[in-house]
C-alpha cells in the first residue's frame, strides 16, 4: 500500500498559484476570494478558516461574509448580488450546506465569472461540453491525485460512490470526458459491493464514516476518499483506511488526502478567473 500525500501535492499547486498571483499583482490585479457562510456549522466554519489562511498564504485578498441561520432566502440572494458588485472580486463561494430550500437557486445567483466552485448552470454546462476554464475544487483534487500518479483514465473502470453536485456528478463528467468507464452509485444502488469490487479506481464522496470496507475493494485498486464525517469531534473519511489500505495499491488518508488539495484547487480557480476576467 502507498499512502497518497495530499498535502505534498497541494504544496505544488499552491506554489504555482502564488507565482500566478505575484505575476497578476505586477499587472495591477490582486485576486480576491469572498466566502458566504450561513449559520454556525462547525465543520463549515473550519473549512472557511482554512480557505482564508490559504488565500492569504498565496497573496490573495480574502473576505468572509457570515450570516445567521435565520436569514431568509430573498435576503441571502440580495446579499449575494450586492457582494458580487465588487469589481475587485475574482472568486465567490457559498459555503455548503445551506438550508435545503435555498438550493440550488441561491447558487445560481452567483455570477459565473466568479463561480470558483463551478456550481452554476453555466459552468456545469461548460464542464459537459469541455469548454470549461476551471473544474470544481474537489473533483479537481481527485484529478490532481490521478495526475500525480500518472494514471491514464482511458478504459479504466471507475466507480464513484455518491452522486452529489459537489463531487459525484461533476467528477463523473470529467472522467467520462477522459474516456474512463464510469459507474456512479447512489443511495438506491442495489448491490454497492458488487459495483465497487469491479473498480480499478474507487472515489467515495458520501460523507459517511467507513462505508467503504475491505471486502468492497479488489486487490490493487486505487481508492480516493473525498468524504468527511465527524464523530465525537474526530474527523473520519468514507473509507476504512486501515483495512482497505491492506488491499489498495494507493489510498488517501483522512485528514491529509483530498482536503488540502480541494483548497489548493479552489485558490488556483480564483487566480485563473482573476486573469481571465481582469479589465
Amino acid at each position: 500500500m502507498h499512502t497518497i500525500n495530499g498535502r505534498k501535492i497541494a504544496k505544488t499547486i499552491q506554489k504555482r498559484t502564488a507565482e500566478k498571483v505575484a505575476e497578476l499583482k505586477e499587472r495591477g490585479i490582486t485576486p480576491k476570494l469572498a466566502v458566504i457562510l450561513v449559520g454556525d456549522d462547525e465543520a463549515s466554519a473550519l473549512y472557511v478558516k482554512k480557505k482564508g489562511q490559504a488565500a492569504k498564504k498565496v497573496g490573495m485578498d480574502f473576505e468572509l461574509h457570515h450570516f445567521p441561520a435565520s436569514i431568509s432566502k430573498p435576503e441571502l440572494e440580495d446579499n449575494i448580488r450586492d457582494i458580487q458588485k465588487d469589481k475587485d472580486l475574482s472568486g465567490l463561494i457559498v459555503q455548503l450546506p445551506v438550508p435545503e430550500d435555498f438550493y440550488p437557486s441561491v447558487l445560481d445567483i452567483v455570477d459565473p465569472r466568479v463561480d470558483v466552485d463551478c456550481l452554476t448552470h453555466d459552468n456545469l454546462g461548460k464542464l459537459v461540453m469541455k469548454t470549461n476554464d476551471i473544474i470544481p475544487p474537489t473533483p479537481g483534487a481527485v484529478m490532481s491525485i490521478l495526475d500525480d500518479l500518472e494514471v491514464d483514465l482511458k478504459g479504466k473502470h471507475v466507480v464513484i460512490v455518491g452522486a452529489g453536485v459537489l463531487v459525484g456528478k461533476p467528477l463523473s463528467i470529467i472522467m467520462m470526458n477522459q474516456e474512463a468507464t464510469v459507474v456512479t452509485c447512489n443511495v438506491h444502488t442495489k448491490n454497492l459491493r458488487e459495483e465497487t469490487k469491479k473498480a480499478d479506481i474507487i472515489i467515495s464522496g458520501v460523507g459517511k464514516k467507513h462505508i467503504i470496507t475491505e471486502d468492497m475493494v479488489k486487490y490493487g485498486a486505487i481508492v480516493i476518499d473525498a468524504g468527511v464525517d465527524f464523530e465525537n469531534n474526530q474527523m473520519f473519511g468514507d473509507v476504512d483506511f486501515e483495512n482497505v489500505g491492506k488491499i489498495a495499491s494507493y489510498i488517501t488518508p483522512t485528514p491529509g488526502g483530498v482536503g488540502p488539495l480541494t483548497v489548493a484547487n479552489l485558490l488556483w480557480n480564483t487566480a485563473v478567473l482573476a486573469e481571465k476576467y481582469s479589465v
